[in-house]
């Protein structure tokens, strides 16, 4: 009878469980990176797959790759799930690339306090604004050209106004100021941005957001919709493990960490073998720095300055030059290390006060590591032929030159230049291919 009662129940819940309004709430805070991109469209992914009536994006962010920002939008404007990006709490900001998602958001909101723009493209490689640099260069002869690096760059700027007001004008936003934000790297706070209509309203918290989009109509890839938030249950989406990880590797910071730590953890076991401890995580960490890498835009002559600065730093432990190539080393890879990302791409910097303590650090450990291997080299063998000189020998037999001992447990060829009688005790002089040359032991010698 009870198991009877309970699926009457369950049926006459499931149609109010169809019709359960859910708020799908998930977060970028920081660089737009890729492991941000994959957690966000996972979200986006869960919240399609819940029916979501919303997906709120809370976002706080200095900017990021073009890439992983491009990636995000594709997945907003092919939502069947309405998005309202957040910049929230007070005091965040949606710069750069998050200009762009607030722009491309079904609903954009700001909280009191926060700012959004300067989103000029950044110049890859250069380290300037794009819209800073001039359009051409006069040479001597005064014939004007065009110059490569501004023609680049102007294509860049172009592209981005281009692609801000095609987002302003599909959500009906104020798409002159969007193109001033990219030409001009212009901001506005959320007050500003209300009244230009940039976004759609200013909300203190998430229950005023809901409460105030709660009715609203917006334009989907499949058609208008209208949203219908009262009494919807908010469901928070958290990072897995992995994407916490991969947010963490992408910090350029912690990539460099990662490849000095795989560096120094397999130079440690070249030159110090022993239970592999050191290699095994030197391989991990170079692994996971390389992966984290390959996700950065990385500039090559950073690259190899820094590795250069790390093999002279390694030949100042190994070979002492008197500090020439350790200084040299240094300065390679401060400079290395300041050009490792290829532009200056807002979250996505090294910190020179970072890499300054990280050199010196280095150069102690190249050092730690040299003097492990240069002492390592001065202990004597232990095993193989370099440890058989000096130790003791049995004559199996007598002979003059040459015949038969027992040495390490084992039946040796041996040479003597004196008479050895069986069952005396010889010293090993040295080891000639698989012969033991030997002289008789003195009395008082130790063995």
């Amino acid at each position: 009878m009870k198991r009877f009662l309970c699926f009457v129940a369950l049926l006459l819940l499931l149609p109010l469980a169809a019709f359960a309004r859910t708020v799908v709430v998930t977060g970028i805070d920081g660089a737009i990176s890729p492991a941000s991109a994959a957690y966000f469209l996972r979200a986006l992914d869960e919240a399609k797959q819940a029916r979501a009536e919303l997906l709120v994006l809370r976002l706080n962010t200095p900017g990021g790759l073009d890439s992983a920002m491009r990636e995000i939008i594709q997945g907003i404007l092919s939502s069947p799930v309405p998005v309202a990006t957040f910049v929230s709490p007070s005091g965040a900001r949606a710069a750069s690339a998050g200009t762009y998602l607030l722009y491309a958001s079904h609903i954009a909101v700001m909280a009191p306090g926060t700012n959004l723009g300067a989103a000029t493209p950044v110049a890859i490689g250069i380290g300037g604004d794009i819209g800073k640099l001039p359009a051409t260069e006069k040479p001597t002869g005064g014939n004007e050209r065009a110059s490569p690096i501004s023609a680049m760059e102007k294509k860049a700027a172009h592209d981005a106004a281009a692609y801000l007001r095609s987002l302003a004008q599909l959500r009906g936003r104020n798409a002159e100021w969007a193109e001033k934000a990219v030409r001009e790297a212009e901001s506005l706070s959320a007050e500003e941005a209300l009244k230009l209509n940039v976004v759609d309203f200013v909300a203190a918290d998430l229950p005023d957001l809901l409460r105030q989009a709660d009715g609203r109509n917006v334009n989907l890839a499949q058609g208008e919709y209208k949203l219908m938030l009262t009494d919807a249950a908010i469901v928070t989406i958290e990072p897995n493990w992995k994407e916490r990880l991969l947010t963490a590797v992408a910090d350029p910071n912690i990539a460099l960490i990662l490849l000095l730590l795989g560096i120094y953890g397999l130079l440690f076991e070249f030159y110090t073998p022993g239970f592999g401890v050191a290699g095994v995580i030197g391989a991990i960490s170079l692994l996971l720095a390389l992966y984290a890498l390959a996700m950065l835009p990385i500039n090559a002559v950073g690259a190899l300055l820094l590795l250069v600065g790390i093999a002279l730093m390694a030949a100042e432990a190994f070979a002492p030059s008197f500090g020439i190539l350790g200084f040299g080393g240094i300065a390679a890879f401060i400079v290395g290390s300041l050009m490792l990302i290829d532009g200056d791409i807002p979250g996505m910097e090294i910190s020179l006060a970072f890499i300054v303590p990280l050199a010196a650090t280095s150069a102690l450990v190249l050092a730690g590591i040299g003097a492990f291997a240069l002492r390592a080299r001065q202990r004597p063998a232990v095993v193989g032929t370099e440890a058989m000189p000096g130790s003791t020998a049995v004559a199996l037999e007598d002979f003059e030159h040459e015949g038969w001992v027992q040495a390490f447990g084992e039946r040796w060829h041996a040479r003597s230049e004196a008479a050895l009688a069986r069952g005396t005790r010889a010293r090993i002089v040295a080891v000639d291919g698989l012969t033991l040359v030997v002289k008789p032991e003195q009395k008082g010698e130790k063995s």
